[in-house]
């Protein structure tokens, strides 16, 4: 009896790779130091999920007759209570909001253009998940392909956000990809910058930002917020946090707010968000075909996220007397700020005078307002 109750009797080949999968997280965040806030608590949280009868796991208990016994174990109350209900992606925004400076884009409105074009990887992944399904490559629901498009805009609260709402068994597998490939920026981004730019291009010097006013940064995140939730109320949830983060920092008479939200709130909050995901990655949900489809459409997404930023940057350069440097343009994925960086490191490859941060951070910052914004697109149709 002891036996059959313990968890070796009851263990199978799917959760002993589950357990590996956590422990490769774990090495990735504790040695090679990618997205270590989110990838120790989602590894830790793997490992939990998939140790057998600990009381750990996500689903609830039915008796013979279909009647449920009890809720379940530890995680199901830590992913019932904050990622079912959306809550913990939208405290994460709230911090986010707080430590995001405006004042790049509100010296140069253009980039918003930028931030908007690095969407298209979304929507184009979208198109591929669906066609892949068609021809039977792939069984993905259109609520699925939304989800797998969203990692395109390498914002992990937003894509954990929309995924939970329209397809949470594929929470696992989303969230992943689309920390992980936040933290590949430095290696993704770049052959894709040089692709397509010339060393001419990469070398272009923009001109200093002009300063922007305490009003204009107050004012800002309420316009925004009013304007995209009258015409897209699907995105005022993510959008509402982030503005209302923004403002506390801004307005200047609520420091201690700010400063909670920032640091305190957002640490709580972020792992817990950690487990939760990691509660949806035991390997009845994650050892198949499709995990594979997710993580490859993914990657594609932030690709084609990255090229249009970049392409849209030339265009206007067409049409326009004050040159844009194209590297800006790979900003536009809300990578922030680790995207504006890789923009400023590679344009200082190309120029040792050329420092393109601030300059990368406007679209950089779009992108965190496109990538709700196109979460609300999806949650609207698809929703």
């Amino acid at each position: 009896m002891l036996w059959a109750d313990s968890g070796l009797a009851q263990f199978s080949s799917g959760q002993g790779f589950m357990m590996l999968i956590g422990l490769g997280l774990l090495l990735l965040a504790i040695q090679k130091n990618f997205e270590p806030l989110l990838l120790v608590p989602i590894g830790f949280g793997t490992l939990l999920v998939n140790i057998p009868g600990a009381g750990f796991d996500l689903a609830p208990v039915y008796a013979a007759s279909g009647e449920m016994l009890s809720p379940g174990g530890l995680m199901y109350y830590i992913y019932s209570a904050g990622i079912e209900t959306g809550l913990f992606p939208l405290l994460i925004f709230m911090g986010v909001g707080g430590m995001t400076d405006f004042g790049p884009l509100l010296a140069n409105p253009k980039t918003l253009l930028l931030g908007a074009a690095a969407q298209f990887g979304i929507f184009a992944t979208v198109i591929g998940a669906v066609t892949l399904t068609h021809f039977g490559i792939l069984d993905f629901s259109i609520q699925d392909a939304a989800s797998i498009g969203i990692i395109g805009g390498a914002d992990g609260p937003t894509a954990i956000f929309v995924t939970s709402k329209l397809s949470p068994d594929i929470l696992g597998a989303v969230a992943v990809a689309a920390y992980s490939y936040m933290a590949l920026v430095p290696i993704i981004q770049p052959p894709i910058m040089r692709a397509l730019t010339t060393p001419e291009e990469r070398a272009i010097k923009m001109e200093q930002l002009r300063p922007v006013s305490q009003r204009e940064r107050i004012l800002f995140p309420l316009i925004l917020l009013v304007m995209v939730a009258m015409l897209l109320p699907s995105a005022a949830p993510l959008l509402g946090m982030f503005c209302f983060g923004n403002l506390m920092k801004e307005c200047g008479v609520v420091d201690r707010l700010s400063e909670t939200s920032q640091n305190a709130l957002i640490n709580i909050v972020t792992i817990f968000l950690g487990l939760g995901v990691g509660s949806k990655m035991s390997a009845d949900k994650f050892l198949n075909p499709e995990t594979l489809g997710i993580l490859l459409l993914g990657a594609v997404a932030f690709c084609i996220g990255t090229a249009c930023g970049v392409l849209l940057a030339k265009l206007m350069n067409l049409f326009s007397e004050q040159k844009i440097n194209p590297l800006i343009g790979s900003a536009g994925v809300s990578a922030v700020p680790m995207a504006a960086r890789v923009s400023n490191k590679v344009g200082l490859e190309a120029n040792p005078q050329n420092y393109l941060l601030m300059h990368a951070m406007g679209p950089n910052v779009a992108g965190v307002i496109g990538s709700a914004i196109a979460a609300g697109v999806m949650l609207s149709m698809v929703g």
